[in-house]
C-alpha cells in the first residue's frame, strides 16, 4: 500500500479564468471592499485622496486601507508581511486588483493617517447605528494595557538616578582626596594623571545623570526608547487603551489611547466621547470602581450622562467592621456637620487636599459619656471623612447595581480579549509613539466592529447594506 499522492506538477489544470470567480459572494473581502468603496476619503482627511495633475501618481488610499483592514482581520500587521500577502494571497490580489505596494508605502500610509483612520471607524459606527446594530442607550467603559515598543531595561527611574548620583559624588570625593594625598609624593599607586583621567570620566557621567534628572522633571520615570509611554505595573512600558462598548452587540463606539496608567481620570473623557459618537442626548455609562471620580461624575450628570460606577473609597469604620460605618451618620448640608447615631454633632476639623477629603470630629466629652461608644469607636472620639463631591459619588454608587456590573462585564471584556489575541495576536504595538499606537488601535477597533457586524448580519447581508448605503 502506497502513500496518498498529489497530482503531477506537469498536469494541466483548469483554474478559474478570473479572480472574481475565486472569491465567494459572501466573503469578508467583499464586505471590506463595499465599506471602503463608499467612504469619502478626502472628507475624512486621508492623505493623497485627491491625486495631483502632475508627477508620479500615488497609490489610492482606498487600496491601502483595504489592505490594512484585511491584514488586521487575519492578524497580519507588519508592513513587510502585508507586502508579501499582496504577492501571494489570491484574496488580497482580488481586493487590490493585483497591486503590490512596497512595505515602505504600506507603513507610511498607517503612519500618516492616524486621525483619518479614527474618523473612518466613527463613520462605520454611524452606519451601524442606522442599521440597528448600535442601540446607543448605554455603554460599558473599560481600559486595558498594551505593551509599547520598548524593553523594561529602557525605563529610567528617578530613584535610581538619585542613588547613582549619590554614588558618583562619593567616588568623585574619594578621587579628589586621593589627588590631594598623592601630590608631591612618589609611590607605586596610580599616578596623578591616571587619577585625573578617571575623575574626568566620573564627572562626565555625573553631568549625564544630572541632565537625565532635569529631563524627568516631576515624573517618576522615563522610557528612553519610547518617551511617550509609561511603565505600568505588570506590563513594563505600555499604553492604556480605553474603550466604550455599546450594549446591543458589543460594538466599540469610542476608544482612546492614553499614557496614564490609572483609569480614574478617564470617566468623563470616555463618557463624552461615547455621547458624541452616538449623538445621544442621554446616555448611561457603566464602569468598574477604578473609574470612581466624584468631580467627573458630577460633570457628566450635568450633561445628561448618568455614570453607574461603584464608589472606590475607604470605609469609615473600625474594629474589623463591627463598629458603625459612615452610613449610620447623617450629613447636614446647611451646617456642614454630621449627626451620629447618638444624636451628637461631628464638626468640620480639617481638609486634606492630597486625598480630597474633609475630616469631621466629635467632641471628646460627647464620646466619653456616650452609651454607644463601644459600638462606634475604640479611640477617644469618633472621626469621619467626607470626600469632595460626596453626593455625586453616592448617586453614582447607587446606580452601580449588581445587575449593572454584570452587564458591564459581559459587554466590555470580550472586545478586549479579541483585540489582544484575535486581531493583534499579541497585546503589543508595532509603531513607536502615542500617535502610532492610536493609528494601530483605530484600525483594530474598526476591524473588531466589522467582525461583529458580519457575525450579527452575515457577510452577504452586511455587504449588501454597505453597497446600498
Amino acid at each position: 500500500m502506497g502513500f496518498v499522492r498529489g497530482e503531477d506538477r506537469q498536469q494541466n489544470a483548469l483554474f478559474p479564468v478570473s479572480l472574481e470567480e475565486m472569491v465567494p459572494s459572501d466573503h469578508a473581502c467583499r464586505v471590506i471592499d463595499a465599506f471602503v468603496r463608499h467612504l469619502p476619503l478626502a472628507g475624512l482627511g486621508f492623505g493623497k485622496a485627491t491625486p495631483k495633475a502632475t508627477g508620479r501618481p500615488p497609490y489610492d488610499p482606498a487600496d491601502l486601507l483595504k489592505l490594512y483592514l484585511y491584514g488586521y482581520l487575519h492578524q497580519v500587521r507588519s508592513s513587510r508581511r502585508l507586502e508579501q500577502e499582496c504577492q501571494r494571497n489570491v484574496e488580497v490580489m482580488w481586493l487590490l486588483g493585483r497591486l503590490s505596494p512596497d512595505h515602505k508605502t504600506v507603513a507610511q500610509f498607517r503612519k500618516d493617517n492616524g486621525d483619518a483612520l479614527k474618523r473612518a471607524g466613527a463613520a462605520f459606527v454611524r452606519f451601524c447605528q442606522g442599521a440597528g446594530l448600535v442601540r446607543g442607550d448605554w455603554v460599558a467603559v473599560d481600559g486595558s494595557k498594551f505593551q509599547a515598543v520598548a524593553s523594561r531595561k529602557a525605563v529610567v527611574w528617578k530613584k535610581d538616578l538619585a542613588r547613582r548620583q549619590a554614588a558618583l559624588e562619593q567616588q568623585i570625593a574619594a578621587y579628589l582626596n586621593a589627588l590631594d594625598a598623592t601630590d608631591g609624593v612618589e609611590s607605586e599607586a596610580p599616578s596623578g594623571a591616571e587619577v585625573r583621567q578617571a575623575l574626568a570620566l566620573l564627572q562626565d557621567e555625573q553631568g549625564a545623570v544630572q541632565a537625565m534628572e532635569a529631563a524627568l522633571g516631576d515624573a517618576s520615570h522615563r522610557v528612553d526608547s519610547e518617551p511617550e509611554s509609561r511603565s505600568m505595573p505588570g506590563h513594563g512600558p505600555a499604553y492604556n487603551v480605553q474603550t466604550a462598548v455599546d450594549g446591543a452587540h458589543a460594538l466599540i463606539v469610542a476608544h482612546e489611547v492614553v499614557n496614564d496608567a490609572a483609569d480614574n481620570r478617564q470617566l468623563q473623557p470616555m463618557g463624552e466621547a461615547a455621547r458624541d459618537a452616538l449623538g445621544a442626548d442621554r446616555l448611561d455609562v457603566l464602569a468598574d470602581a477604578g473609574y470612581s471620580n466624584g468631580v467627573q461624575a458630577e460633570a457628566l450628570e450635568a450633561q445628561g450622562i448618568q455614570p453607574h460606577v461603584p464608589a472606590n473609597r475607604s470605609i469609615n469604620n473600625q474594629g474589623d467592621g463591627r463598629l458603625f460605618d459612615r452610613s449610620r451618620f447623617t450629613y447636614d448640608t446647611d451646617t456642614d456637620t454630621y449627626r451620629c447615631p447618638a444624636g451628637q454633632t461631628l464638626v468640620r476639623k480639617q481638609r486634606m487636599n492630597r486625598d480630597h477629603v474633609v475630616m469631621y470630629a466629635a467632641r471628646m466629652e460627647d464620646c466619653g459619656d456616650c452609651a454607644l461608644k463601644s459600638q462606634c469607636t475604640s479611640a477617644a472620639r469618633r472621626l469621619l471623612t467626607r470626600y469632595d463631591h460626596e453626593d455625586a459619588l453616592q448617586r453614582m454608587d447607587g446606580r452601580a447595581t449588581p445587575e449593572a456590573m454584570r452587564r458591564r462585564r459581559c459587554t466590555v471584556e470580550h472586545p478586549f480579549a479579541a483585540l489582544k489575541y484575535r486581531i493583534f495576536g499579541h497585546p503589543r504595538f508595532l509603531m513607536r509613539g502615542i500617535a502610532g499606537a492610536r493609528a494601530e488601535m483605530a484600525i483594530a477597533t474598526l476591524v473588531w466592529n466589522l467582525k461583529r457586524a458580519m457575525k450579527v448580519l452575515g457577510e452577504a447581508e452586511l455587504g449588501r447594506r454597505l453597497a446600498a448605503a
